[in-house]
């Protein structure tokens, strides 16, 4: 069983943060808060790690999670020919409810899955969250469910449904978003929208628009929209492999 931890009082949060930290520093998966969803974390760079979180979502190779960061400035460190419009939208929204799938960068000594040489990168908008980020680096972080369920929204949710395969839960309460983030493919010139989400892309596009580049509004073809549902569960930037965010996570 997992150790579930509050952070009503600022003592409480320290050992909570702590913990979390110890526990991903030692290979464990724990379940921690963030602006959107609970999501389920390990450290980045365990490919042992990384299989446990995905073992314990019921998910395979082939879909892989997106990496939390607390620094809009480690995305350079993780991907590689980013837009000059995406720049703009990570400016604009983060921290916050949105993850972009980029190249990665070919250094990285990790294993995240069947990525097919992307990543997907998200800085969220909690305290919490991005202090646990400050003493473990970029995380592996997905939204906290079995696949087919839906995303915790409380630590309640998240124990119900991964009390027996992580080490630590911080609760935090309610999720204060409660919608997954919104996740734009970033690996083209034309930026495409893999997933809708806490940011509209009317929102986006007003962002978008001085670049000379837009997300479509009008609704996409059955089989255009089939693929993107796929794409949703995977975390690369594909037509079949995208990210389900914790947020997302």
């Amino acid at each position: 069983m997992s150790e579930r931890l509050t952070t009503a009082t600022a003592e409480e949060r320290e050992a909570a943060i702590q913990a979390a930290a110890t526990a991903i520093q030692r290979g464990d998966v724990v379940v921690l808060p963030t602006d959107t969803v609970y999501g389920i974390g390990a450290d980045a760079f365990s490919p042992e790690a990384v299989t446990a979180l995905l073992d314990a979502k019921g998910r395979g190779r082939e879909m892989p999670p997106p990496v939390l960061v607390s620094h809009a400035s480690t995305l350079d460190a993780l991907a590689t020919r980013v837009p000059e419009w995406a720049r703009s939208l990570t400016r604009e929204f983060w921290p916050g409810a949105l993850t972009v799938v980029c190249h990665q960068q070919s250094s990285l000594r990790w294993d995240l899955g069947e990525t097919r040489g992307t990543v997907a990168v998200r800085m969220p908008d909690h305290e919490v969250a991005l202090a646990l980020l400050e003493r473990t680096g970029p995380l592996a972080v997905s939204s906290a469910n079995k696949t087919g369920q839906p995303a915790a929204t409380d630590a309640d949710e998240a124990e119900r449904m991964l009390g027996d395969d992580v080490a630590v839960i911080v609760d935090d309460g309610p999720s204060p978003g409660g919608e997954a983030s919104t996740i734009v493919d970033a690996t083209d010139a034309i930026p495409r929208l893999l997933r809708a989400g806490a940011i509209s892309i009317d929102r986006l596009n007003e962002v978008l628009q001085p670049h000379g580049v837009l997300i479509p509004t009008a609704p996409r073809p059955a089989a255009d929209a089939e693929r993107e549902g796929e794409a949703t569960e995977a975390g690369t930037a594909s037509d079949t492999d995208a990210s389900e965010a914790p947020g997302p996570a």
